[in-house]
């Protein structure tokens, strides 16, 4: 009788699992990780509007939350909060943790919440130390992308535990987002608020399917990765609560991985100008003229400009 109900109760522990939606995470204990963010902008990479001042390329602090399958800082095809909001326009963090630290009192759904300083370039590095355990396995974070409308980089509920095991290492290459709350095509677009506000959505090489977008790169099938991060377990395992640790920025001699990736950009030219005046000899056949200007120099052995000015034949009708 003892088995029978020892295998109705596995069989309960198991549905109950699969209708909430989430994988019971086994491993004991406690576990701690670095996260090193690794940034991969650079203008070889993403030479299209490169921002070099006003500001230059850089990166906002990460915010970083160990967390339950409850918690969801933000997910791709859903509205970003307010807080969410002031961030990735901003990089404004008082109300996004508000946010965090209210799901943390409300439902217990936060372990601990985690930030690494600002990186004043796209390429540099910047790391802090995190803690979660079986009940709050779950990793998210977020970093703006600055200058931009509302882009950011960002990882929704990444899983470091594996059955009943931790995992020990692993990195995960990112890309841009659109938080989906300005309509902004460039980096340094003015504030141009999304009304009404649409969701949050992964920027591609061809979407937005817009020729002024920074990120449209027609001929890539995909975007180069834009930062990388990258979790190490650690041997301590303190607990470390709810706080907010602060951590150097790490040399580029330390970097994991300092491949640069070199994106082809074509040339972009003007439409032709009208034709210019016939003029010449009224002996002879004039010439007229047009011309087109550069909107955009190559780079990376893109797409060389093509010609900017022609001549043409034409017939004089001044001539007496």
């Amino acid at each position: 009788m003892c088995k029978v109900w020892k295998v109705v109760c596995t069989l309960c522990v198991a549905v109950l699992g699969c209708v909430a939606g989430e994988s019971l995470c086994a491993a004991k204990g406690r576990a701690k990780y670095s996260l090193i963010f690794s940034g991969k902008w650079s203008r070889t990479a993403f030479p299209k509007q490169y921002p070099l001042y006003r500001p230059p390329a850089q990166w906002s602090p990460l915010i970083v939350v160990s967390h339950s399958s409850d918690y969801h800082m933000w997910r791709v095809g859903e509205y970003a909060s307010n807080g969410v909001r002031e961030f990735v326009e901003k990089s404004e963090a008082w109300t996004l943790m508000r946010e965090v630290e209210a799901s943390g009192e409300k439902i217990q759904s936060v372990y601990g919440v985690f930030s690494t300083p600002a990186i004043p370039n796209g390429v540099e590095q910047t790391s802090t130390e995190f803690e979660v355990h079986a009940r709050h396995s779950l990793m998210s974070f977020i970093a703006r992308i600055v200058p931009s409308p509302d882009w950011f980089v960002g990882s929704d509920s990444f899983d470091l535990c594996e059955g009943d095991t931790w995992k020990e290492q692993v990195s995960v290459d990112l890309y841009p987002y659109d938080a989906g709350t300005d309509s902004g095509f460039t980096f340094s677009s003015p504030n141009f608020a999304t009304i009404p506000q649409d969701t949050i959505t992964e920027i591609t090489s061809s979407s937005p399917r817009h020729p002024a977008n920074s990120f449209f790169y027609p001929r890539l099938k995909q975007l180069p990765a834009i930062a990388r991060v990258t979790l190490t377990r650690l041997k301590d395992s303190q607990l470390i609560g709810i706080s907010t640790v602060q951590s150097n920025l790490l040399p580029m001699g330390n970097e994991i991985d300092d491949s640069v990736s070199e994106t082809p950009l074509d040339c972009e030219v003007s439409n032709w100008s009208s034709w210019g005046l016939c003029v010449g000899k009224c002996t002879e056949m004039g010439i007229k003229h047009r011309t087109r200007y550069i909107r955009l120099k190559p780079a990376n052995s893109g797409t060389p400009c093509p010609v900017l000015e022609e001549e043409e034949q034409c017939v004089l009708h001044n001539c007496v």
